[in-house]
């Protein structure tokens, strides 16, 4: 799998995300700056988390507006697989890459912990690797995490199978409508979720739950 991970000012996950795929592919990834206005031929574009420009304006606003995001946009239009995690997901939205909208957390208290996520959707490319229905443990890291999208939106989501991770079991950290954790675009090779995958893919995190995401993508890209 050929990957490349974005780096913009403000994201401090970019060398968990680099981690992880390397040792899940034995390929290190590229990484693109943010002035890049082309990108290379790769399978799969991941958006890490952090706080890209300070989380000025919203969280993501800025980030969605840098020259590497109209590339990222072109390669999604083609049809490469494209990943944001958390700060990456807000970037996503702000772009217009994926519908609806993240507010502050209910709480309006940054949330870092372990939660719950059922994998709501099997059948796409970044969720293959978990059975229909299953119940997974992920860290969360965010304060505007709170999904929010109008009823007709989310009504097509919910029926499309558009929402691929819920917060189950009481876990939702946010206060995210229908407990909606992660969703994909219509054509399903865009993936935005709040929760850190990254973060739980070796006995040393403590768990590896995170880590048949990553190889879901794998085999899709081999």
């Amino acid at each position: 799998m050929k990957a490349a991970v974005i780096q913009l000012p403000g994201l401090n996950r970019d060398r968990d995300m680099i981690a992880a795929i390397t040792r899940i592919s034995g390929r290190a990834p590229l990484t693109v700056w943010q002035t890049e206005s082309t990108l290379p031929d790769v399978d799969l574009i991941v958006i890490p988390g952090g706080f890209s420009y300070g989380d000025y304006l919203r969280c993501g606003a800025i980030g969605a507006r840098m020259p590497v995001m109209r590339a990222v946009a072109e390669q999604a239009a083609r049809g490469v697989m494209v990943m944001g995690v958390c700060n990456g997901f807000q970037i996503l939205l702000e772009a217009g890459l994926l519908p609806g909208a993240l507010m502050r957390n209910a709480s309006l208290k940054f949330v870092c912990r372990e939660v719950k996520l059922e994998v709501a959707n099997a059948n796409t490319a970044f969720t293959r690797g978990y059975r229909p229905g299953q119940i997974i443990r992920c860290p969360v890291a965010h304060h505007d995490g709170n999904y929010f999208a109008d009823a007709e939106t989310l009504a097509r989501l919910e029926g499309e199978g558009g929402v691929v991770f819920r917060y189950a079991e009481g876990t939702n950290p946010n206060g995210s409508i229908n407990d909606i954790a992660g969703i994909v675009n219509a054509r399903g090779n865009v993936l935005g979720m709040m929760p850190h995958p990254e973060n739980l893919i070796e006995p040393a995190h403590g768990g590896t739950d995170g880590r048949a995401l990553f190889e879901g993508l794998l085999g899709q890209a081999a």
